[in-house]
Protein backbone atom coordinates (compact mmCIF):
# COMPACT_ATOMS: atom_id res chain seq x y z
CA UNK A 1 0.00 0.00 0.00
CA UNK A 2 1.32 3.61 -1.06
CA UNK A 3 2.09 6.23 1.27
CA UNK A 4 -0.70 8.78 1.40
CA UNK A 5 0.08 11.93 -0.62
CA UNK A 6 -0.67 14.96 0.29
CA UNK A 7 -3.31 17.36 -0.76
CA UNK A 8 -1.38 19.05 -3.18
CA UNK A 9 -0.37 16.14 -4.98
CA UNK A 10 -3.75 14.39 -4.80
CA UNK A 11 -5.22 17.34 -6.95
CA UNK A 12 -2.23 17.80 -8.87
CA UNK A 13 -3.30 14.18 -10.68
CA UNK A 14 -6.76 14.95 -10.85
CA UNK A 15 -6.78 18.29 -12.38
CA UNK A 16 -7.44 17.15 -15.71
CA UNK A 17 -11.23 15.11 -14.34
CA UNK A 18 -11.82 17.39 -11.55
CA UNK A 19 -15.14 19.12 -12.37
CA UNK A 20 -15.55 18.00 -15.96
CA UNK A 21 -17.13 14.58 -15.63
CA UNK A 22 -20.35 15.74 -16.15
CA UNK A 23 -21.88 15.73 -12.32
CA UNK A 24 -23.59 18.93 -11.24
CA UNK A 25 -21.44 19.01 -8.03
CA UNK A 26 -18.84 21.82 -7.51
CA UNK A 27 -20.53 24.38 -9.53
CA UNK A 28 -24.04 24.57 -7.87
CA UNK A 29 -22.37 24.50 -4.28
CA UNK A 30 -19.93 27.55 -5.18
CA UNK A 31 -22.68 29.54 -6.99
CA UNK A 32 -24.68 29.47 -3.74
CA UNK A 33 -21.67 30.40 -1.77
CA UNK A 34 -21.76 33.42 -4.52
CA UNK A 35 -24.81 34.16 -4.13
CA UNK A 36 -24.65 34.91 -0.51
CA UNK A 37 -21.86 36.85 -0.57
CA UNK A 38 -23.13 39.41 -3.38
CA UNK A 39 -19.83 40.20 -4.70
CA UNK A 40 -20.31 44.26 -6.07
CA UNK A 41 -18.85 45.72 -9.00
CA UNK A 42 -15.32 46.99 -8.72
CA UNK A 43 -14.98 44.78 -5.49
CA UNK A 44 -11.23 42.88 -4.90
CA UNK A 45 -11.89 39.19 -4.15
CA UNK A 46 -9.85 36.45 -3.18
CA UNK A 47 -10.97 33.19 -4.17
CA UNK A 48 -9.29 30.33 -1.62
CA UNK A 49 -8.36 26.76 -2.57
CA UNK A 50 -9.86 27.62 -6.23
CA UNK A 51 -9.62 24.57 -7.95
CA UNK A 52 -10.64 24.54 -11.41
CA UNK A 53 -12.76 28.10 -11.21
CA UNK A 54 -16.38 26.89 -9.77
CA UNK A 55 -16.36 29.88 -7.45
CA UNK A 56 -13.78 32.10 -9.16
CA UNK A 57 -16.22 32.43 -12.53
CA UNK A 58 -18.66 33.23 -11.28
CA UNK A 59 -16.79 36.00 -8.49
CA UNK A 60 -14.80 37.41 -11.37
CA UNK A 61 -17.91 38.07 -13.31
CA UNK A 62 -19.47 39.79 -10.00
CA UNK A 63 -16.44 41.99 -9.58
CA UNK A 64 -16.39 42.89 -13.05
CA UNK A 65 -13.51 44.25 -15.48
CA UNK A 66 -13.32 47.13 -12.37
CA UNK A 67 -12.82 44.70 -9.83
CA UNK A 68 -9.99 42.29 -9.66
CA UNK A 69 -10.30 38.05 -8.59
CA UNK A 70 -7.41 36.05 -6.98
CA UNK A 71 -7.75 32.18 -7.42
CA UNK A 72 -5.08 30.55 -5.18
CA UNK A 73 -4.61 27.05 -5.23
CA UNK A 74 -1.95 24.62 -3.83
CA UNK A 75 -2.10 21.99 -6.64
CA UNK A 76 0.65 23.75 -9.87
CA UNK A 77 -1.52 21.87 -12.16
CA UNK A 78 -5.13 23.30 -11.16
CA UNK A 79 -3.78 26.99 -11.47
CA UNK A 80 -2.62 26.03 -15.10
CA UNK A 81 -5.55 24.63 -16.09
CA UNK A 82 -7.84 27.50 -14.16
CA UNK A 83 -5.49 30.06 -15.64
CA UNK A 84 -6.09 28.82 -19.66
CA UNK A 85 -9.90 28.41 -18.79
CA UNK A 86 -10.48 32.12 -17.01
CA UNK A 87 -7.90 33.82 -19.87
CA UNK A 88 -10.98 35.65 -21.52
CA UNK A 89 -11.42 37.77 -18.19
CA UNK A 90 -9.07 40.60 -17.54
CA UNK A 91 -9.77 40.97 -14.23
CA UNK A 92 -8.75 37.11 -13.29
CA UNK A 93 -5.00 36.00 -11.70
CA UNK A 94 -4.65 32.37 -10.50
CA UNK A 95 -1.77 31.77 -8.97
CA UNK A 96 0.15 28.73 -6.63
CA UNK A 97 -0.65 29.26 -3.28
CA UNK A 98 -1.38 28.12 0.23
CA UNK A 99 -4.74 28.45 1.85
CA UNK A 100 -3.13 27.80 5.42
CA UNK A 101 -1.54 31.01 5.20
CA UNK A 102 -1.75 33.00 1.65
CA UNK A 103 1.12 35.37 1.19
CA UNK A 104 -0.65 38.28 0.39
CA UNK A 105 -0.60 42.07 1.25
CA UNK A 106 -2.83 42.80 4.61
CA UNK A 107 -6.22 44.43 4.10
CA UNK A 108 -6.08 43.93 0.49
CA UNK A 109 -10.04 42.59 -0.08
CA UNK A 110 -12.65 43.25 -0.08
CA UNK A 111 -14.61 39.24 0.23
CA UNK A 112 -12.85 35.83 0.48
CA UNK A 113 -14.41 32.65 -0.51
CA UNK A 114 -13.37 29.24 0.07
CA UNK A 115 -15.89 26.77 -1.32
CA UNK A 116 -15.09 22.73 -0.03
CA UNK A 117 -11.42 23.76 1.71
CA UNK A 118 -11.78 24.56 5.24
CA UNK A 119 -12.04 21.00 6.70
CA UNK A 120 -8.57 19.86 4.73
CA UNK A 121 -6.54 22.62 7.11
CA UNK A 122 -5.20 21.14 10.09
CA UNK A 123 -5.62 24.23 12.05
CA UNK A 124 -8.98 26.07 10.08
CA UNK A 125 -9.15 29.09 12.86
CA UNK A 126 -5.49 29.81 12.07
CA UNK A 127 -6.40 29.71 8.51
CA UNK A 128 -9.30 31.57 9.01
CA UNK A 129 -7.73 34.23 11.37
CA UNK A 130 -5.09 35.04 8.38
CA UNK A 131 -7.54 35.07 5.66
CA UNK A 132 -9.14 37.85 8.28
CA UNK A 133 -5.83 39.80 7.87
CA UNK A 134 -6.63 39.66 4.41
CA UNK A 135 -10.05 42.02 4.19
CA UNK A 136 -10.41 45.79 5.05
CA UNK A 137 -12.37 46.09 7.62
CA UNK A 138 -15.64 45.43 7.49
CA UNK A 139 -14.84 42.80 4.53
CA UNK A 140 -16.80 39.49 4.35
CA UNK A 141 -15.64 35.94 4.47
CA UNK A 142 -17.51 32.96 3.20
CA UNK A 143 -17.08 28.89 3.64
CA UNK A 144 -18.58 26.27 2.11
CA UNK A 145 -18.88 22.68 4.38
CA UNK A 146 -20.25 19.60 3.96
CA UNK A 147 -24.05 18.94 6.40
CA UNK A 148 -26.01 15.49 6.29
CA UNK A 149 -25.20 13.16 3.35
CA UNK A 150 -28.28 10.94 1.74
CA UNK A 151 -27.78 7.60 3.40
CA UNK A 152 -27.15 5.68 0.15
CA UNK A 153 -24.02 7.64 -0.23
CA UNK A 154 -22.65 7.10 3.20
CA UNK A 155 -23.17 3.64 2.05
CA UNK A 156 -20.83 3.50 -0.77
CA UNK A 157 -18.15 5.56 0.61
CA UNK A 158 -17.95 3.57 3.71
CA UNK A 159 -16.26 1.31 1.57
CA UNK A 160 -13.25 2.56 1.64
CA UNK A 161 -13.20 2.42 5.81
CA UNK A 162 -11.19 -1.09 5.54
CA UNK A 163 -8.07 0.13 3.69
CA UNK A 164 -7.29 3.59 4.64
CA UNK A 165 -4.62 4.32 7.16
CA UNK A 166 -5.49 6.09 10.68
CA UNK A 167 -6.93 9.60 10.19
CA UNK A 168 -7.48 9.72 6.82
CA UNK A 169 -11.05 10.67 6.10
CA UNK A 170 -13.73 11.59 3.29
CA UNK A 171 -13.93 15.15 3.42
CA UNK A 172 -18.08 14.74 3.36
CA UNK A 173 -17.72 12.34 5.87
CA UNK A 174 -16.03 14.70 7.87
CA UNK A 175 -19.28 17.10 7.67
CA UNK A 176 -20.29 14.41 10.50
CA UNK A 177 -17.38 14.76 13.01
CA UNK A 178 -15.70 17.83 15.20
CA UNK A 179 -16.58 21.38 14.36
CA UNK A 180 -18.13 20.75 11.22
CA UNK A 181 -21.01 18.13 12.42
CA UNK A 182 -23.39 21.63 13.24
CA UNK A 183 -23.55 24.94 11.99
CA UNK A 184 -23.05 25.83 15.27
CA UNK A 185 -19.37 24.00 14.82
CA UNK A 186 -18.38 26.04 11.78
CA UNK A 187 -19.18 29.20 13.50
CA UNK A 188 -17.99 28.77 16.59
CA UNK A 189 -14.46 28.53 14.34
CA UNK A 190 -15.44 31.96 12.54
CA UNK A 191 -16.23 33.72 15.71
CA UNK A 192 -12.67 32.60 17.39
CA UNK A 193 -11.05 33.70 14.29
CA UNK A 194 -12.00 36.97 15.02
CA UNK A 195 -14.99 37.47 12.71
CA UNK A 196 -18.52 38.91 14.00
CA UNK A 197 -22.43 38.99 11.99
CA UNK A 198 -21.27 34.80 12.04
CA UNK A 199 -24.55 33.25 10.25
CA UNK A 200 -25.12 30.11 8.34
CA UNK A 201 -27.13 29.44 5.19
CA UNK A 202 -27.94 25.63 4.01
CA UNK A 203 -29.04 24.03 0.72
CA UNK A 204 -29.16 20.69 -0.57
CA UNK A 205 -27.55 19.81 -3.98
CA UNK A 206 -27.94 16.06 -5.87
CA UNK A 207 -25.21 14.74 -7.66
CA UNK A 208 -26.81 13.01 -10.77
CA UNK A 209 -25.00 9.79 -12.23
CA UNK A 210 -25.89 7.67 -15.22
CA UNK A 211 -25.27 4.93 -13.66
CA UNK A 212 -22.99 2.96 -11.57
CA UNK A 213 -19.93 3.36 -14.03
CA UNK A 214 -20.51 7.01 -13.80
CA UNK A 215 -20.67 6.67 -10.21
CA UNK A 216 -16.98 5.28 -10.43
CA UNK A 217 -16.05 7.71 -12.77
CA UNK A 218 -16.62 10.64 -10.51
CA UNK A 219 -15.19 9.17 -7.29
CA UNK A 220 -11.79 8.91 -9.18
CA UNK A 221 -12.07 12.28 -10.71
CA UNK A 222 -11.54 14.35 -7.56
CA UNK A 223 -10.25 14.23 -3.81
CA UNK A 224 -11.66 10.68 -3.74
CA UNK A 225 -9.01 9.79 -5.91
CA UNK A 226 -6.36 9.76 -2.53
CA UNK A 227 -8.79 7.08 -1.12
CA UNK A 228 -8.68 5.08 -3.85
CA UNK A 229 -4.55 5.35 -3.66
CA UNK A 230 -4.74 3.15 -0.04
CA UNK A 231 -6.35 0.36 -2.09
CA UNK A 232 -4.21 -2.42 -2.30
CA UNK A 233 -3.57 -2.99 -6.14
CA UNK A 234 -4.81 -6.47 -5.98
CA UNK A 235 -8.33 -5.58 -4.34
CA UNK A 236 -8.99 -2.29 -6.62
CA UNK A 237 -11.30 -4.64 -8.63
CA UNK A 238 -13.13 -5.90 -6.13
CA UNK A 239 -13.60 -2.55 -4.82
CA UNK A 240 -14.99 -1.42 -8.08
CA UNK A 241 -17.29 -4.31 -8.37
CA UNK A 242 -18.54 -3.58 -4.91
CA UNK A 243 -19.32 0.50 -5.57
CA UNK A 244 -20.91 -0.46 -8.60
CA UNK A 245 -23.48 -2.98 -6.84
CA UNK A 246 -23.78 -0.74 -4.22
CA UNK A 247 -24.64 2.49 -6.33
CA UNK A 248 -27.30 0.36 -9.05
CA UNK A 249 -29.34 -0.76 -6.00
CA UNK A 250 -30.04 2.89 -5.67
CA UNK A 251 -30.66 3.58 -9.19
CA UNK A 252 -33.94 4.09 -10.39
CA UNK A 253 -35.87 2.31 -13.24
CA UNK A 254 -34.37 4.35 -15.35
CA UNK A 255 -30.60 3.63 -14.66
CA UNK A 256 -30.26 7.11 -13.13
CA UNK A 257 -28.82 7.74 -10.03
CA UNK A 258 -29.42 11.02 -7.51
CA UNK A 259 -27.60 11.33 -4.31
CA UNK A 260 -28.62 14.37 -2.18
CA UNK A 261 -25.77 16.91 -0.16
CA UNK A 262 -26.70 19.27 2.54
CA UNK A 263 -24.01 22.05 1.98
CA UNK A 264 -23.62 25.43 4.20
CA UNK A 265 -22.22 28.46 4.00
CA UNK A 266 -20.92 29.81 6.75
CA UNK A 267 -20.85 34.05 6.56
CA UNK A 268 -18.95 36.91 9.28
CA UNK A 269 -17.62 40.10 8.62
CA UNK A 270 -14.11 41.61 10.20
CA UNK A 271 -14.89 44.07 12.01
CA UNK A 272 -14.87 47.49 11.51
Amino acid sequence: MAAPEGPAAVFDRVADTYDTVGVPWFVPIAAALVAQLAVRPGERVLDVGCGRGAALRPLAEATGPGGHALGIDLAPRMVELTSADLAHLPQVDVRVGDARAPDLPPESFDVVAASLVLFFLPDPVAALSAWRGLLVPGGRVGVTTFGAQDERWREIDALFAPFLPPGMFDARASGRRGPYASDEGVEQLLVEAGFTDVRTVSHTVAAVFRGPEHVLEFSWSHGQRAMWDTVPPDRVDELRTAMAAAAARAAEPSGRIAFTQQVRQTLGSRPR
